[in-house]
């Protein structure tokens, strides 16, 4: 992998466990920093040292806030 392929990221801000998995992983939600860029709302697993991850999705503030309205709406 060259410098240009590095993948960076930081975790800038830790709102809490969503659940708990297999093996100290767990799903939470994060604000994380992507290659330098700000950082964004994040949902997704994590390794026991967050230095693995899983699959996730991560949305805009703007974003996060229609998914909030949406899941208040629904009753959920």
């Amino acid at each position: 992998m060259n410098n240009q392929d590095e993948f960076k990221f930081e975790i800038t801000k830790n709102y809490g466990t969503i659940s708990e998995g297999k093996g100290g992983w767990n799903t939470e939600l994060n604000e994380v920093s992507w290659n330098g860029r700000d950082p964004k709302f994040d949902i997704r697993s994590w390794s026991p040292d967050h230095q693995k991850m899983g699959k996730g999705i991560t949305l805009t503030r703007d974003e996060l806030i229609v998914l909030k309205k949406l899941l208040d709406e629904s009753g959920i």
